[in-house]
């Protein structure tokens, strides 16, 4: 029973590795190994296997979402998106909730037309539990300032909810279990196009190898939405010289949206 609960784990695991956004529920792996339980001793088994939480559509309903602890606030209504955001706030899903200060769901205009998708939060962003507040934060506001739009009416989150320790990219496991809920924010704010920024952005939603290099200032797609990547802002402050193919990317987006960027300022005579 053990050796086979063991080996059924390992081999889950490795092949979360090999397929980002796949993987099992400790309680799956549970249920499954009380089904290859013998059944001489049931009431021995069954309290031997913890019972599986229940897990409502309203504490998001994704397995790759984690898991969630604590109590919501009961005035929220299932299946909005505060609700969700609340629930990001509780949850327990992978390692990163040990070492972060808060969670930081995302936030901005639940009908927004315009989407940013970071990588994950940094030293700033976990202490205030919002995205993008620190430097790379203050760069993304111009950027938004610059597209016509205010930070208020679009909507910016992550990848993963928690900081990695260090501000190091997110590992596969984490991302997999961090990815539902924002493939919920997308499905609820259905934004008319998406930004990625950074590789690490198009690498976990979009499943793509390439390079920000070889992907930025080209269209792509998540289930229906156009995609653009482009860099990264916190790249864009060590790398001054690629804002300018970073704004070309997003007069693009302008352009996708109906908004006409504004014409290059003449030299003085």
């Amino acid at each position: 029973m053990t050796d086979f609960f063991t080996q059924l784990t390992a081999i889950l695991e490795k092949e979360a590795l090999r397929r980002p956004g796949i993987m099992a529920e400790p309680e799956t792996l549970r249920e499954l190994a009380a089904d290859h339980a013998p059944r001489k001793n049931s009431a021995a088994a069954e309290a031997a296997v913890p019972a599986a939480p229940e897990f409502r559509k309203e504490q998001v309903d994704d397995r790759r979402s984690g898991g969630i602890s604590g109590q919501l606030r009961s005035d929220l209504r299932p299946g909005t998106l505060e609700h969700l955001v609340e629930t990001v706030r509780h949850c327990r899903g992978c390692p990163l909730c040990e070492t972060r200060l808060n969670a930081v769901p995302g936030e901005g205009d639940p009908h927004a037309r315009l989407m940013f998708i970071g990588e994950g939060p940094g030293a700033d962003e976990d202490r205030q539990g919002r995205p993008f507040v620190g430097a790379a934060g203050q760069l993304l506001d111009k950027m938004i300032t610059a597209m016509q739009f205010k930070r208020e009416e679009v909507y910016i989150a992550n990848i993963v909810k928690c900081r990695p320790p260090r501000n190091r990219a997110p590992m596969p496991e984490e991302a997999a279990a961090c990815i539902g809920y924002l493939e919920h924010q997308i499905r609820m704010i259905r934004p008319e196009v998406i930004v990625l920024l950074g590789a690490t952005a198009a690498h976990f939603l979009l499943k793509r190898e390439e390079g920000i290099m070889k992907l930025r200032g080209r269209w792509l797609e998540y289930d229906g939405i156009p995609v653009m990547p482009t860099f990264h802002p916190a790249f864009l402050l060590r790398q001054e010289s690629a804002k300018r193919d970073s704004w070309e990317d997003l007069k693009l987006v302008m352009r996708k949206l109906g908004k006409e960027p504004p014409a290059p300022r003449r030299a003085a005579q």
